[in-house]
């Protein structure tokens, strides 16, 4: 680390980019600097308080001279901020490699159930601990985890990493799932008595439109609205969805009668309609998915300001078909990426879904794709703290060290396995989760 001029400066960093005296100050100045939501800065620097906090991002022949006095970090290749996961399942990280893709979604999860029915719960704790570890590494800070059990909470928080807890509620049967909503308080206060704390959220959801009846994700998403909350739906994520909710037959009904028993009754309407009549078309509703949503859909969607996170990855294994990144993109939808679960992915590197977008769309500039794996996730999150290299932001800084030649973002998604190297914690060292709340905000 060298300086420039007198060091030993310290300050700390107000939002509005003042320094004031009590944190210590650093400049990182790289090789390029991408900031998450524009395109890189070649020859860059990034000025950070002792909290984290950016106080000055641009061309290092302007920022240095303005701070010069401050200790420099020379980093030879690309820096960039905190990935953001915006669609997971931590809890189904034992099932990595067991269930067979490729014959489409009933038969996908067909064998899921039967495969997590002989998971044992010390084997699906270890696989947790193991799949956080792995987000961590890939310099991923916050996720959309999406859980039935909660379980994977409390290792994301002992881990530093943030989002939101998705508590997915399923069930056909309207008077039975409408009593799960109503216990759902308890069920949280049972299994996560104390909640780690703000910086994950938590909220129930609806998992999707041909699994939930359409009066429970109405409760769900009217009490997200009406308190404030970020939630969830997977929606149109392939086609035996859409063939059941709108006219009632094909695989899914025929799923849920051989497999459950149960003939429920389906909409019989348009998939994006009755998405709008439930509530789901709402700026706090992150729709994931959208691998069969179709371009006038796409519309209001965009109208709708529902945030949209998309999951090649796992789609290709499911379904072998990609979601429409040429047609979100026409119809102004800024899409983030998740990687979904383990039990439809190889990894939990959400940069490696930027990777799949970019060898399939190559015209797509490689910036906004990994705009996508940041700066869109976090928004989708609620999150405007994170995702970007901006004055007053708390993204954690990370740096993929190399050679490049070129555009740093096709050099981030050429070298996935290259190590991540944390620069600078999101993360004020001086609090803990000693200071959690006591139960679920908003709750």
């Amino acid at each position: 680390m060298t300086t420039a001029g007198s060091d030993g400066v310290r300050v700390s960093g107000a939002h509005d980019g003042r320094l004031d005296v009590g944190v210590a100050v650093r400049v990182l100045h790289a090789d390029h600097v991408l900031p998450g939501d524009v395109p890189s800065i070649a020859d860059g620097a990034v000025v950070v308080d002792g909290r984290g906090t950016v106080v000055e991002i641009g061309p290092a022949t302007s920022v240095l001279p303005q701070h010069a006095g401050l200790p420099v970090e020379r980093v030879r290749g690309v820096v960039f901020p905190g990935l953001v996961n915006a669609h997971t399942h931590v809890e189904l990280s034992s099932m990595r490699g067991k269930v067979p893709g490729g014959h489409g979604f009933v038969q996908w999860v067909d064998r899921l159930i039967t495969t997590r029915s002989e998971t044992l719960a010390d084997e699906d704790s270890e696989a947790i601990e193991l799949g956080v570890d792995e987000i961590a590494r890939s310099a991923t800070v916050a996720v959309g985890d999406v859980t039935n059990s909660l379980a994977a909470v409390m290792t994301l928080a002992r881990r530093g990493i943030g989002g939101c807890v998705f508590h997915e509620v399923l069930g056909m049967d309207r008077a039975v799932v409408l009593r799960r909503i109503d216990g759902l308080r308890a069920e949280l206060e049972e299994r996560v008595p104390r909640w780690p704390g703000a910086d994950l959220t938590y909220a129930p959801a609806p998992h999707t439109l041909f699994t939930l009846h359409p009066d429970a994700a109405r409760a769900l998403l009217e009490s997200a609205e009406r308190r404030g909350l970020r939630t969830s739906i997977h929606l149109a994520e392939h086609a035996a969805e859409r063939r059941a909710v709108e006219h009632g037959d094909g695989p899914v009904p025929e799923w849920y009668e051989r497999r459950l028993k149960q003939r429920p009754e389906w909409p019989r309407r348009p998939l994006f309609d009755l998405a709008a009549d439930v509530g789901a078309l709402r700026p706090n509703v992150v729709l994931v998915h959208l691998a069969d949503a179709r371009p006038d859909e796409l519309s209001k969607v965009a109208a709708s300001g529902a945030p949209v996170v998309l999951c090649p990855r796992s789609n290709l294994y499911i379904e072998g078909r990609l979601p429409p990144l040429l047609a979100v993109r026409d119809a102004g939808i800024e899409a983030a990426l998740g990687t979904d679960s383990l039990a439809s992915n190889t990894s939990l590197d959400v940069l490696a879904e930027a990777r799949a977008l970019a060898d399939r769309f190559p015209n797509v500039p490689k910036w906004e794709l990994v705009k996508m794996a940041t700066w869109n996730g976090a928004r989708a999150l609620g999150r405007d703290d994170l995702g970007r290299l901006a004055r007053g932001a708390r993204p954690g800084i990370f740096c993929v060290e190399g050679a490049v030649s070129g555009d740093a973002a096709a050099f981030l998604l050429a070298n996935l396995r290259t190590p991540r190297r944390m620069l600078v914690s999101r993360l004020d060292q001086r609090s803990s989760m000693a200071e959690s709340s006591t139960t679920a905000e908003g709750f």
